[in-house]
């Protein structure tokens, strides 16, 4: 069994300008995995960058509110909205609350600084 907590990881500024803290990565952990788990957070009025990744995303939003871009298509999220993003697709998030916007993202194969591209 393997236990951690959010205040046991250090934030990051991702490079679409989230803020992310790796809950669970290969890399990091003793345990045989393929995915990555993350918490990530956006602040009022704040965008990220356009952005894709090599790997498929799961989304899973737990507070505030936003909407979500995903190629052509966007969508609002909110608490229990969960989003799936196919490899390669360019995708944004944007917080259009007043709170700020914190989710899960689960990344299958694990996040991979050289299988992200920021486009902006």
């Amino acid at each position: 069994m393997l236990i951690t907590s959010l205040n046991k990881c250090e934030e990051f500024l991702a490079g679409d300008h989230t803020r992310l803290r790796e809950l669970l990565h290969p890399s990091r952990v003793p345990v045989s995995m393929q995915y990555s788990l993350a918490h990530g957070r956006l602040e009022p009025g704040r965008r990220s960058k356009l952005h894709r990744l090599l790997s498929s995303e799961v989304y899973y939003f737990l507070a505030g509110r936003g909407v979500f871009r995903v190629g052509d298509e966007s969508a609002a999220v909110e608490p229990g909205t969960v989003v799936y993003v196919p490899p390669g697709m360019v995708q944004a998030l944007e917080n259009t609350g007043g709170a700020g916007l914190e989710f899960l993202c689960l990344v299958d194969p694990a996040w991979r600084p050289q299988d992200e591209e920021v486009i902006e």
